[in-house]
């Protein structure tokens, strides 16, 4: 059995409102073993026999859709890449007044699109640096959606193909 994280993109938001409860439910009906479900955003641990990320996206996606009636989209991650993301954070995490983030896309093309804005970021209020598979983003308390980086991954147009999870999150994932 492989342990992976199932990170949700836009659930308990905008309308759609899903207990964890009958989340983790929908992945033990799809017969997971060791589900867990991480706060109320959308992050669900569990374990299974399949090594093929596509399939296992697939599968959870078509099972969120049927049960909750929404379009879903998730990232799935085994749990050696998340830890390999939260180990290379290039930022001090710890940063007072500052958030802490990684954003993983379904496309590569999509972080490259994202981080080549990078370079125009005004560093005293956010930094973007491209890591493997991920994109780090540091950006001050209260500017999270205000910043040019934040409206720009608001964009519909990377609704499907990108989640950002804050790193205290993907620290509670690892314990």
């Amino acid at each position: 059995m492989t342990r992976y994280v199932a990170l949700l993109r836009g659930i308990n938001v905008g309308g759609i409102n899903i207990k964890m409860a009958d989340l983790a439910r929908v992945f033990g009906d799809l017969g997971f073993q060791g589900v867990k479900t991480v706060l109320a955003s959308g992050n669900v641990l569990f374990d299974s026999p399949s090594t093929d990320i596509s399939s296992l996206k697939k599968q959870i996606e078509s099972a969120l859709a049927r049960e909750f009636g929404y379009e879903a989209w998730v990232f799935v991650l085994d749990i050696p890449t998340l830890q390999a993301i939260v180990d290379n954070y290039p930022f001090d995490r710890e940063r007072e007044g500052w958030h802490a983030y990684a954003m993983v896309a379904s496309e590569p093309e999509i972080l490259e699109e994202l981080s080549a804005a990078a370079a125009q970021l005004d560093a005293s209020v956010e930094r973007v640096v491209a890591g493997d598979g991920v994109l780090y983003w540091e950006v001050e308390k209260g500017q999270t959606v205000k910043s040019a980086f934040g409206r720009n991954t608001g964009k519909p147009k990377f609704k499907a193909f990108t989640t950002t999870r804050n790193l205290n999150t993907l620290y509670k994932l690892l314990k």
